[in-house]
């Protein structure tokens, strides 16, 4: 197996200024329709699945983006246990 190489010491690409960035994933490994569905946002990308799944991945991502924005926050400064409460009410908001 190759190994990448370090980083960790590496000049910030430019224009990154340091900031720390975050994006959400979103794999749906259902679809088997043919269909290629893609959705992109500010900070998050959706691929595959069903209609339906593509669907309800797209609302709940919306919903997850609504509740951070009524808490003033940006994706980057969420601790974990935060995004996972806020992702689990996004979802169950559906």
């Amino acid at each position: 197996m190759r190994e990448l190489p370090d980083q960790s010491n590496s000049p910030a690409a430019p224009g990154c200024r340091g900031r720390k960035k975050a994006l959400l994933l979103g794999l749906g490994l259902d679809g088997r329709d043919g269909h290629v569905r893609l959705t992109k946002g500010e900070n998050f990308v959706l691929q595959g699945g069903s209609e339906e799944t593509h669907e309800r991945m797209t609302e709940t991502t919306l919903r997850f983006n609504e509740k951070l924005t009524q808490r003033g926050k940006r994706l980057e400064t969420v601790e974990p246990q935060e995004f996972l409460d806020l992702m689990h009410d996004a979802a169950a908001d559906l």
